[in-house]
Parts: C-alpha cells; structure tokens; sequence
C-alpha cells in the first residue's frame, strides 16, 4: 500500500460539484485487483449532516481529488462513505473506492482554447502554466452545462 497527501476533494452531486475545505487528509492505495484506494478528510464537523446521510444511504459518489500538489491533474473516484467520526469540532469521514480510468484532457484542451485566442511564444506559455495551476473552467465544459 502507497499512501499521500490529500489537497482536495469535489463531489458531484446531481451534477453540481460540492466541496468541503480540508483541515487534512490521506489517500492510501490498497494497491489491489480492484483498484481501490481509501481516503480519510478531516472536515469541519458543519459537514456531518450530509456524510451521515451518504453513510445511510450507501450511494455511490464520484468524486475528484488533488493528490501530493496542488497543481496534479484531478483524479476521479468512484466513493462509498464508510465512517463518520466526530473529533471535537471535526469529523474524520473515511471514503472507499476505485480510481475512475478515464484521463483528463485538461492540458491539451486549455492548449487548443489558446491557441484558439491566438496565443504564441512566452504569452502562451505563461498562460498555460497559469491556468494548469488554478484550473479555469475551459470554454467547452462552460458550453456543456450550459446547452
């Protein structure tokens, strides 16, 4: 088993994405045949409510996580909550699940929307290590939700 360091976690919840600051967290790979991984946040205890009701409720979440640095590509989830635990004016909420196969394209699709606004040379490069660092929503995600 590998562990890291947990940055951030998203869930998507009726396709709208909802996320919880983290105080801390870990990723373990279980280094499995199923490709699972456990993940444990450490949260303000504000969120309870509603890992208490996906702990319950046994769904199936899919989620997106920054791993190891901040600027990592999202990996996708696919997470069962498994425990609530309060911890003073925390809870420690223990997720399990495999990691979803399918790669982002983030990089080659922010490279085609600025070379699209005819972006070159340093301005290009600046941009692009920017925005691989703060993750602007790309226009083509932007022209999904809303068609």
């Amino acid at each position: 088993m590998k562990s890291f360091k947990l940055l951030s976690v998203d869930f998507d919840k009726d396709g709208e994405f909802f996320s919880c600051p983290l105080v801390d967290g870990i990723i373990i790979n279980e280094e499995n045949s199923r490709r699972s991984w456990i993940l444990e946040m450490f949260i303000d205890k504000e969120h309870k409510t509603v890992f208490d009701e996906w702990l319950e409720s046994g769904e199936i979440l899919n989620a997106k996580a920054v791993i190891s640095y901040p600027e990592n590509e999202p990996a996708g989830f696919r997470l069962a909550v498994y425990a609530v635990k309060e911890i003073g004016d925390h809870i420690s909420v223990l997720l399990k699940g495999p990691l979803k196969r399918v790669r982002s394209q983030y990089a080659e699709h922010l490279l085609e929307e600025l070379i699209a606004e005819g972006l070159q040379g340093d301005d290009m490069l600046d941009r692009f290590r920017e925005d691989m660092k703060n993750r602007p929503q790309l226009k083509r995600d932007r022209d999904k939700h809303h068609s």
